[in-house]
């Protein structure tokens, strides 16, 4: 039975009833190199070809630079499908990537004292 907070694509029995696949057009391999940190950014320019309901929604995620992970999180999609979704509006020029920045040392304090404090904030 469809949860009706959910809409007509989750069941609690079954899951999701669109398998994620489907949704990349079965496509596992983003054209655009993303990676969880890259941050994605709408450029105000719309679609030219016709896109899917998760692109739109993906899209309107995109207001402010938003991690890859983010987007993924709140779509409730795989990472590897998010990827895909978001390299098409890459292509398409609805959206930038920039791909992270880290300092010369993955594990500076700086970098994880930052992390951490975004995670406070978050929670």
């Amino acid at each position: 039975m469809p949860s009706s907070q959910d809409g007509p694509w989750l069941d609690d029995a079954a899951g999701r009833l669109i398998r994620p696949y489907t949704v990349s057009g079965g496509r596992t391999k983003p054209s655009t190199a993303l990676d969880l940190l890259s941050m994605v950014m709408a450029t105000g320019s719309a679609p030219q070809s016709h896109m899917g309901p998760e692109h739109t929604l993906a899209l309107g995620l995109c207001d402010g630079p938003t991690s890859v992970a983010e987007i993924a999180a709140h779509l409730r999609l795989p990472a590897v499908v998010t990827k895909v979704l978001l390299s098409d509006l890459v292509d398409c020029g609805a959206i930038t990537a920039k791909a992270p920045r880290f300092h010369a040392h993955s594990s500076d304090r700086s970098l994880l004292e930052a992390v951490l404090d975004g995670l406070r904030r978050r929670l």
